[in-house]
């Protein structure tokens, strides 16, 4: 879709694309940026959600979406510069700086990106959001099969990606041992995941359910349609399995809120190691999982107001009256050299 944006940009101002200079990525930028969406979302776009307080997209391409068209884009014509079979300058290029990487850096800040791209926007580093207790209750009571329940229950537990899960194989399911094998994305890493115990019990229902109606063998997939002719389930169906049952709680919640809402749970845990929760994640850096650390809004509004009911309980003599403060009678003698008591 990326590409796609960019040719149709190109062919409306009669550019080839192997023509293209900085000149024109640098008006593709700014077009992006003030132009309206093809299709708009609605007369509420950008409002937030009344359940989860999530933003609906607006008419506007957002930050990260115009980050990421700069990022294909400049690989895009990298790998055809490498190829001979592209411009010699890269349209999109690095922001390359004159002086020493890092030259006035502080020791106390962490190290940002210095090579970031010229065309690249600014955007504000989210929050993740997680989906509180009580809401996953209700969510959970909308999902209308077994293999749903144990997908979300998985999703939750294990802090998958949804196309990691999705592609697991039925050799990849360790009931006994409560482990999941993944193949991480963007490094292809196969890892065990454990989950909880009522996932791999939902997962097991699902499998009776499905008995003698999908192939069995190890290098069969997981997880299958439930409609014939039976297929394998695909990110899109699952996706829309996700948001039929959040349209019957008004919300709007994704597939990767599950794995926030995991990783918020683990990293709450005092009892687990952070540096564990960037293993089951499967993160490359320790600051990527110290996201998570970061307090809620909910979280922070409940403790104060704990804190004021906790002030309102104490007694007022308790609080307004001082000490006594008096010395021990040797002491008094010891220093006004009146003997021994």
């Amino acid at each position: 879709m990326d590409l796609l944006r960019w040719f149709r940009f190109l062919w409306a101002i009669e550019v080839p694309w192997n023509h293209a200079t900085r000149a024109e990525a640098r008006d593709f930028t700014r077009w992006v940026q003030a132009t309206d969406k093809p299709r708009k979302p609605g007369p509420d776009a950008g409002a937030p959600n009344p359940v989860t307080g999530k933003p609906k997209p607006g008419n506007k391409y957002a930050a990260s979406t115009r980050g990421h068209s700069e990022s294909v884009l400049r690989g895009f014509y990298e790998f055809h510069r490498e190829a001979g079979s592209g411009p010699m300058v890269n349209p999109f290029p690095l922001a390359r700086r004159n002086e020493r990487a890092h030259a006035h850096h502080n020791p106390m800040e962490p190290y940002l990106n210095e090579r970031s791209g010229l065309y690249r926007p600014r955007h504000v580093q989210r929050v993740p959001r997680t989906i509180p207790d009580e809401k996953f209750n209700e969510l959970f009571a909308q999902l209308g099969s077994h293999r749903d329940r144990a997908l979300v229950a998985l999703w939750v537990s294990s802090g998958a990606r949804a196309s990691e899960l999705l592609g697991a194989n039925q050799r990849d399911a360790d009931p006994g041992q409560q482990l999941i094998t993944l193949v991480r994305k963007g490094t292809r890493a196969i890892q065990q995941v454990p989950a909880s115990p009522d996932a791999f019990v939902w997962l097991r229902l699902y499998q009776a359910q499905m008995h003698g109606l999908v192939p069995t063998k190890a290098d069969d997939a997981l997880w299958w349609t439930l409609r014939r002719p039976f297929r394998p389930l695909t990110y899109h169906a699952a996706y829309r399995m996700f948001t039929r049952a959040n349209a019957t709680l008004g919300a709007n919640w994704s597939l990767h809120d599950l794995r926030h809402t995991a990783a918020y749970r683990m990293a709450r845990d005092p009892e687990m190691p952070l540096t564990d929760v960037q293993w089951v994640l499967g993160h490359a850096l320790l600051s990527t999982t110290q996201i998570y650390t970061t307090p809620l809004a909910e979280d922070v509004i409940a403790s104060v107001l704990a804190h004021h009911a906790r002030r309102e309980g104490q007694a007022p003599s308790a609080a307004a009256s001082p000490p006594e403060v008096s010395y021990r009678p040797e002491t008094l003698n010891v220093l006004f050299g009146e003997g021994t008591a």
